[in-house]
């Protein structure tokens, strides 16, 4: 139950990785930049991965009194979502600047 959250949320973010890798067309394709991206999408698969267990297990669940569990346990799934997602599009983005500042056109 721990990855279920991020195993939901997995298309999106292989959706993310590929626009990641096809964005943008003008940046030269070298070995190097390739490799730089290949380091790049696994480390934002690390940090939501990571980021995603953290918030598994921040999350408080509501307390079983005399007539069941309260509302709320589906923050459960909910926050550990937010926290993968989160850190997934930081990674990248930050990768993005990173690359632009690398191989952006120079003029």
């Amino acid at each position: 139950m721990r990855y279920l959250a991020i195993l939901l949320l997995a298309p999106w973010l292989l959706i993310l990785c590929w626009g990641y890798w096809a964005y943008p067309k003008s940046l030269p394709r070298t070995s190097f930049r390739r490799a730089f991206d290949v380091g790049a999408v696994l480390l934002a698969l690390v940090a939501a991965a990571q980021c995603a267990v953290i918030g598994f297990d921040r999350v408080e669940l509501p307390t079983v009194d005399g007539f069941g569990r309260a509302s709320g346990a589906i923050w459960q799934q909910v926050l550990p979502a937010l926290y993968g997602y989160g850190a997934f599009t930081a990674v990248l983005v930050l990768a993005m600047l990173l690359r632009y500042l690398c191989w952006g056109r120079r003029r």
